[in-house]
């Protein structure tokens, strides 16, 4: 992302609910509870489930992904994550043209 872009002015990548692969080892910048700073909090592999989407400063959407094994949430950057599964095509195209 340049600087003069804003994420926000285009729709979230990802949504509710959607599976997603972590890309980027993710490690405690501070900001998460009852973990060292520096603490892993996500390995590279890893799957969880978005389970909100928020902004940071204004420009970029964090994804708070659900590690359904690790029982907790962490927020999370589009480039550090991937889908799992591909979208599901829109239900437009499942109407009866009779």
């Amino acid at each position: 992302m340049q600087l003069d872009e804003l994420e926000l002015n285009l729709p979230p990548v990802f949504e509710i609910g959607e599976k997603v692969r972590i890309l980027k080892l993710i490690k405690n910048d501070g900001t998460f509870p009852g973990k060292e700073v520096g603490q892993v909090l996500a390995n590279i592999g890893d799957i969880g489930y978005i389970v909100s989407v928020g902004t940071y400063l204004q420009t970029a959407y964090i994804y708070a992904v659900h590690f359904i094994d690790k029982g907790y949430v962490v927020g999370c950057r589009k480039r550090e994550l991937e889908a799992v599964e591909p979208k599901s095509p829109t239900n437009s195209q499942d109407v009866d043209s009779e």
